[in-house]
């Protein structure tokens, strides 16, 4: 699989990353985790080489999972986990716990990430990301408890997520990131406004999340589909876009309904063509996919090589705009 190197840095991985989300088994509807955990070893013979996770999926347990899964293999791979969290108890919540706020403060940075570490049952973390602004922090203290665990090996490498223009150059005034992730696909094209021009401009890589559209992408919704009420597209908003609300979920339906027979032309699933759309913008160093399973990897790994053509988007965009579906791509997604 192509390998990809984050700005400037120098960490590189698979184009193709593994996202552990879903792992977490919280708030992502019912998977088998011991598929899950198997497909992390089938996921590295396929040449997938970095694994995201966060505290929060679960809380706790995706990562807890990954390093199960990893095993021995931990040295192979690039793994990314995020902080910034706080949490309160909470028995009537499916996972026991729910998010009180966020918290970039360098005391609780450095805390939680002993956290991760000891969850991954890793000496080291190659990429840790602050997972959401904390507005109230000064992004220099943030920074600089980052540069600390750095400096002290806990971290190979640091980034942010959810973060705008302005704050990335803030934080660039303190130290250099290595990468911002942000939800990125074909629904939510807000990132081409501005933070992936900064990011290739600034030497700065680019994780996509949500890059099969939260489901969206897979094809296997239905006009009809509904969710249970903890999974979190129930409320309809995905990330700041009404993605899921009864009238936008329909017609989103109907534009994949169209590009399955766009794929299809060329032998591919609609969830290729969608990892493959992501991939191709030269700015995107991951696209992070979630893999529950071995089928779901191996439709997505073959994805990953697949190059559309300008006249393939021109196309996408086309059966969007005839079915009147916004990409978002005139506005910045507000943190």
């Amino acid at each position: 699989m192509e390998q990809r190197r984050f700005g400037n840095s120098d960490l590189t991985a698979s184009a193709l990353g593994f996202g552990t989300w879903e792992m977490g088994a919280s708030q992502y509807g019912d998977i088998d985790l011991s598929e899950a955990v198997r497909a992390v070893h089938i996921a590295i013979d396929h040449g997938i080489t970095l694994f995201d996770t966060a505290e929060v999926y679960g809380p706790y347990t995706s990562e807890e999972f990954l390093a199960k899964g990893l095993g021995l293999r931990r040295k192979d791979v690039v793994v990314v986990t995020k902080v910034g969290y706080i949490f309160h108890d909470d028995p009537s919540l499916r996972a026991g716990a729910a998010i009180a706020g966020r918290l970039a403060e360098a005391a609780h940075i450095t805390a939680r990430t002993e956290g991760c570490l000891r969850r991954l049952n890793t000496d080291y973390i190659d990429l840790l990301l602050i997972h959401w602004p904390d507005h109230k922090t000064p992004h220099a203290d943030t920074i600089g408890a980052l540069e600390k665990l750095k400096e002290a090996g806990k971290i190979r490498h640091y980034g942010v997520s959810n973060y705008s223009v302005p704050m990335m150059e803030t934080c660039e005034q303190h130290g250099h990131l290595t990468t911002n992730q942000v939800g990125y696909h074909l629904f939510d094209r807000r990132m081409e406004a501005a933070v992936l021009p900064y990011c290739q401009e600034h030497g700065i890589g680019f994780m996509a999340y949500g890059t099969l559209g939260f489901g969206l992408m897979t094809g296997a919704f239905t006009s009809e589909t509904t969710f249970v009420d903890w999974d979190w597209r129930s409320k309809g908003n995905a990330f700041g876009l009404p993605l899921f609300q009864r009238e936008n979920f329909v017609k989103a339906v109907r534009v994949v309904d169209r590009l399955k027979e766009m794929a299809s032309g060329y032998g591919k699933t609609v969830a290729q063509l969608g990892i493959a759309w992501v991939l191709g913008h030269r700015a995107v160093t991951v696209g992070l996919v979630g893999m529950r399973n071995e089928r779901e990897l191996q439709e997505n790994v073959a994805a990953a090589d697949w190059r559309l053509s300008a006249a393939d988007r021109a196309e996408i965009d086309r059966i969007f705009a005839e079915e009147g579906v916004p990409t978002y791509v005139d506005s910045e997604q507000a943190a």
